[in-house]
């Protein structure tokens, strides 16, 4: 059976490409499932077209780039990064016509990320979303893309939720053998959601006692933020701050790509918190075989289909404000945040 389809949010920013990635050589990437050029021309101006010729079709990230335009590898049309047809050889008349235009999706470089907004030719209403701690002095800051078949909010609840590391991730974080009365404070605005960990003691997992090996008490936060960004954020002890803030792709609905960007201050040196990486890429494969099992059940049963409890306490709200989104129902950002408090065992 065919699963329903996620919810789509086109008004939006979405990170293509890290920005050393996008060079005078096409570069092709998908945004919910429709193939979208990316190339930067000798100016260094980043350009992102729909992958495909007005002429007759052909990918344009077939073609090379010439100047300050992508020129088709098929006929050798040329387009600017705006789309528009600047050159078409043979031909004694005007290149520029309505119906020979690409339509281009408008870009931003920001903290090494190329951002685009999602519906072409649209004119964006926001900036992309800042990643507070990524520039700061004094922090090691590490950069990864990973990939998930899944959604966007299966990838983005994931993520967030506490209670499947004691198992899934066993040992690494928590430990399913002990356990903590917390109390989880939720709060959800008209374009975000937070949960504020209180009085949750260090992780007696392997990555708590390397980051804080004198244990003391966490500050933790989740949170996300419309239409797809992640962050995770942790204070152990007094010296001890990890920011992890990831920007979720929709590859296609059922396949998303992840930028994540981690920064770190703690008394260990940038180079062994950096050795740290295939640790952290290890939890995240494991995340990722789970994400997988789950969208193949939802693809054959047709539907998604969740019992919840309290301590789900983000993946419901991540899902409703992205139905919002994508029907353009954002409520005021004057209104006060939904709140709950929930006590739990962690």
């Amino acid at each position: 059976m065919n699963a329903p389809r996620p919810p789509r949010i086109l008004d939006a920013w979405y990170v293509l490409a890290w920005s050393h990635e996008v060079r005078a050589e096409p570069l092709i990437r998908k945004l919910y499932g429709d193939p979208i050029v990316l190339f930067r021309s000798a100016s260094g101006q980043v350009g992102a077209l729909e992958d495909r010729c007005p002429h007759r079709g052909v990918p344009l990230s077939t073609g090379t780039v010439v100047g300050e335009r992508l020129q088709c590898g098929y006929h050798g049309w040329e387009f600017s990064c705006a789309g528009r047809c600047e050159a078409v050889p043979s031909f004694l008349g005007e290149a520029d016509h309505v119906g020979r235009r690409v339509p281009s999706y408008t870009v931003r470089e920001q903290q090494g990320m190329v951002w685009v907004w999602g519906r072409p030719g649209a004119e964006p209403t926001t900036e992309p979303f800042d990643l507070e701690y990524a520039d700061a002095p004094g922090y090691t800051v590490i950069r990864e893309d990973v990939r998930a078949n899944a959604t966007v909010h299966a990838v983005a609840e994931n993520a967030l939720d506490v209670p499947h590391t004691a198992y899934l991730h066993g040992g690494l974080f928590r430990q399913a053998t002990v356990r903590n009365r917390i109390t989880a404070e939720v709060k959800r605005w008209h374009d975000h959601v937070e949960c504020e960990y209180i009085g949750e003691p260090r992780p007696t997992g392997l990555v708590g006692r390397i980051l804080s090996p004198s244990g003391g008490i966490v500050t933790h936060y989740d949170r996300f933020f419309l239409p797809s960004i992640i962050q995770v954020e942790y204070r152990i002890g007094d010296e001890n701050h990890i920011m992890i803030t990831a920007a979720g792709t929709p590859v296609d609905d059922y396949d998303t790509r992840l930028y994540a960007v981690v920064a770190l201050k703690t008394r260990i040196p940038g180079f062994i918190i950096k050795a740290l990486k295939p640790l952290g890429l290890k939890v995240f494969q494991q995340d990722a075989e789970i994400l997988d099992r789950m969208t193949e059940t939802t693809q054959h049963y047709g539907e998604e289909v969740y019992a919840s409890t309290d301590v789900d306490l983000l993946g419901p709200h991540i899902l409703k404000l992205m139905r919002r989104a994508a029907k353009g129902e954002l409520g005021d950002p004057r209104d006060e945040p939904w709140t709950k408090s929930v006590e739990m065992d962690v």
